[in-house]
């Protein structure tokens, strides 16, 4: 799962990192990503996704078993406060905080079901986050660059907004011995207007599924018995392919990308990029103007 989490995760965040981070940047504080699903009324006004839907074939048997996980990024608000103003940057010692957008990691997981559950009636995982907010103050003395005044307080405030939606999963009878199943997302959030959908959104949405007692169907190379079956599985707005070690057939990734079977992270790219350090490191080197500060690699990847 290890090999997974580690192409997921370069999808995850490849839109979000992407951007250079400069006060001087037209998209200064803005994070774009790929993959967003947003409310449906905002989605429908800017041509957006309110839904995403994947469907893959499983060769089963009596003892079938499979897991979904929906991975998405949520939109953070960080707020630098002087004191009890918020302002747009601060210098504490020799460091500079800006008020910025982030985003944070969520997952929800179905639990293991039994592939003739599935048969019998759709499963709805319902998707809720709630509203919250925390700070934590920056040590030392700060320095408003704008106002020129020292000394005052200074803190990070993080603010997100609720986010809400179903993934509802199913399956059917696609050929003897194969199943279909299908996973559909579904925003059920509201936004009065781009900003607030934005906030309530599921950015970089993907899904994995892990079979247990079952082989998923290359989508792309399916067996000939099974050609049919396959070519006749609807996906829009996510694109499943196998993953994980190739040659394996435990693991379906959708993601919002075109991928190729069994996709790899780059061996150059640092294990730790995604951890919390690694970020910490890339996004200073992206506001320094550092070229290190690009996108994970991978390898095995094609885009349409």
């Amino acid at each position: 799962m290890d090999a997974v989490r580690a192409i997921a995760d370069t999808i995850l965040y490849e839109g979000h990192l992407l951007w250079p981070y400069r006060a001087s940047a037209a998209r200064h504080g803005k994070r774009w990503t790929i993959g967003g699903v947003h409310p449906k009324e905002e989605a429908e006004r800017s041509g957006g996704r309110w839904t995403v839907s994947a469907e893959f074939l499983l060769e089963d048997g009596p003892e079938s078993t499979v897991e979904f996980t929906l991975r998405f990024l949520q939109t953070v608000h960080r707020q630098m406060m002087d004191g009890d103003a918020p302002v747009p940057e601060l210098k504490v010692g020799p460091g500079t905080y800006r008020t910025r957008q982030e985003a944070r990691e969520r997952e929800i997981t179905s639990g293991r079901l039994p592939v003739e559950r599935l048969l019998r009636s759709p499963v709805r995982v319902p998707v809720a986050i709630a509203a919250g907010l925390d700070e934590k103050p920056v040590e030392g003395k700060a320095r408003n660059p704008v106002e020129g005044t020292v000394g005052r307080p200074a803190r990070i405030v993080r603010t997100w907004d609720r986010v809400t939606g179903t993934v509802v999963l199913s399956a059917e009878r696609a050929a003897p011995g194969a199943v279909r199943l299908r996973a559909v997302l579904v925003n059920t959030g509201a936004a009065a207007d781009r900003d607030e959908a934005a906030r309530s959104a599921m950015l970089c949405a993907h899904l994995v599924a892990d079979a247990s007692g079952g082989a998923f169907v290359s989508p792309a190379d399916p067996p000939p018995r099974l050609a049919g079956a396959a070519a006749a599985c609807h996906s829009d707005g996510l694109w499943p392919v196998l993953a994980g070690p190739p040659g394996g057939h435990g693991t379906v990734l959708a993601a919002p990308i075109v991928l190729y079977d069994w996709p790899q992270v780059a061996p150059q790219t640092p294990d730790d990029l995604f951890g919390g350090a690694g970020l910490d490191r890339l996004l200073a080197e992206l506001a320094a103007g550092d070229p290190r500060g690009g996108g994970r690699a991978t390898t095995g990847t094609g885009r349409s």
